[in-house]
Order: structure tokens, then sequence, then C-alpha cells
């Protein structure tokens, strides 16, 4: 397969995880190599919807989820599983970047494959430890809140950019601190070995999220910061939780106005 679109969407499909990884990994060293491009006389994007994963974890509202504690191995499993569920997510975003929008550079679709590789890695990662605690994917609930996203800016490359990469998946890069102090007073150091590659490697890719939210943006002469907050109050009005990783929302490409700015709606909201 030569055509890049064309195997972005094989990798979405998958429903099996193991086959998803095996195709994303294949996929992005292919693009590495040249041999996959992105076709500009490929056939448009289908209409988005549900994209393949297997029969479980069951998807329940955000509410739903359980909350637990981190002193038993069970409650540190559904943190793990938890996070697992959202990098099993982020394969599919990515690839759904490369697979919708097209006629864009191929910076962009090499960025976003990238990303695709690094959270199946990433997955991977969650998946053995959920196995050392006794526990596989599937075995908790879990929310579908980042793929809704993906489904209402399917519309729009700028408001994908903007609000998947730039607010749901930056806000991993808040909370996981708090993840990882509460980890170390459970003494769970192997958990903790994964979350720091994760948080790690997650600038990066809130990083590209800004790139091109700022990229379309220039594209078609719109005012990045303004726009950005429009998106936030038409998507998420103004109820947005902080506090905010302003270090590694700067080193992603934020810039203090915007952290500011943040941080009054969050104390509003």
């Amino acid at each position: 397969m030569t055509h890049l679109h064309a195997a972005a969407k094989a990798c979405l499909d998958a429903i099996d995880p193991a086959e998803k990884l095996r195709l994303t990994h294949a996929a992005w060293a292919a693009v590495q190599s040249g041999e996959l491009r992105p076709d500009p006389d490929a056939s448009p994007p289908e209409s988005i919807g549900a994209p393949g994963r297997p029969a479980k974890p069951r998807l329940v509202s955000a509410r739903q989820v359980p909350q637990r504690g981190l002193g038993s191995a069970e409650g540190r499993a559904a943190l793990v599983h938890a996070v697992a569920h959202i990098e099993f997510n982020a394969i599919n975003l990515a690839w759904d970047a490369v697979y919708r929008f097209r006629s864009m550079p191929d910076d962009y679709y090499r960025d976003w494959a990238s990303c695709a590789c690094d959270e199946a890695r990433h997955f991977a990662l969650l998946s053995a430890r959920l196995a050392e605690l006794g526990h596989a994917y599937g075995d908790f609930d879990a929310h579908n809140g980042l793929w809704e996203m993906a489904e209402k800016t399917a519309h729009s490359d700028t408001a994908r950019m903007a609000l998947v990469p730039r607010v749901l998946e930056a806000r991993g890069l808040d909370v996981t601190p708090g993840m990882i102090e509460r980890l170390r007073h459970a003494g769970d150091e192997r958990t903790i070995a994964v979350l720091e590659v994760i948080l790690r490697e997650e600038v990066a890719h809130v990083a590209a999220g800004t790139r091109w939210y700022r990229w379309c943006c220039g594209r078609d002469g719109i005012d990045p910061f303004e726009n950005f907050f429009g998106l936030l109050r038409d998507h998420l009005g103004i109820s947005l939780r902080g506090p905010f990783n302003r270090p590694a929302r700067l080193e992603a490409g934020f810039v203090e106005d915007e952290l500011d700015r943040l941080a009054a709606l969050a104390v509003a909201g």
C-alpha cells in the first residue's frame, strides 16, 4: 500500500489492539522510508464514525467511571486502565488527523503519523503494566470524551488542532504530575516510570497541535489567539478545569497571555 490516507484508514479501522499497533508501527516505518505518501487524487474521506475498537471496555459517561483510591493494586490498575484508554483513543485521533484532512503539507502528515506511533508505544507500555497488576485493557469501564470531540471537529482541521491536542490532550500535561506524586506516595515506581515517559513525549504532541493550529489560522487569515478562545466558548463554554502546567504548556507552544486567560476562565468557571 503506497497511499498514506488508505493506510491511516486501515489503522483507524483495526478493531484488535494488537493489530492496530502492528499496522501503526508498519505505517510509520513506511512514512519514514518514503513508501507511504499522501495522494492528492485519493477519494475524499468518509463521514466520521466510531473508530475500530474492541467490544470492551464498555463506554459510559464520564460521571459513571468509578473513582478508586491508589492505595490498592485494584485502584492503581483502574488508573493505568484510564490512561491506556486515553492512549488508545490518541492512536485513533492521530490517524484520523492524517486520514480526514487533505492537502496539508507533508510535515503535517509526518507529525501525526509519528504521534500515532508514539501513542501506540505508550498503549503497549500501559498494557504491560496492567498485566503486571493482573488486568487487561477492557477490564474497567471508560468514557468516550476524546472521540466525541473528534466527531464534533471532523468538519474543520483548525477546530480539530485547537480542541483535541491543545485542550483535551493538553489536560494530560496538567494532571499527570499529580498522578505521579500520588503514585509515589503509594510506592508504585513501575507505573511512575511509564507515566514519566508519556508526560515527556506528550509535550511534543501538544506542540504539534499548536504548530498546525497556527498554520491553519495563518492559511485562513484568522487571529489564532481570539479564535482559540472562541472555539473554547463554542464547544466547551467557560467551564475549564485548572490549574495548568505552565512550564509544560509553554514548552508545547502556548504563550503566557493564553495561559493567563485560561487561568482566568478556570477561576470564573
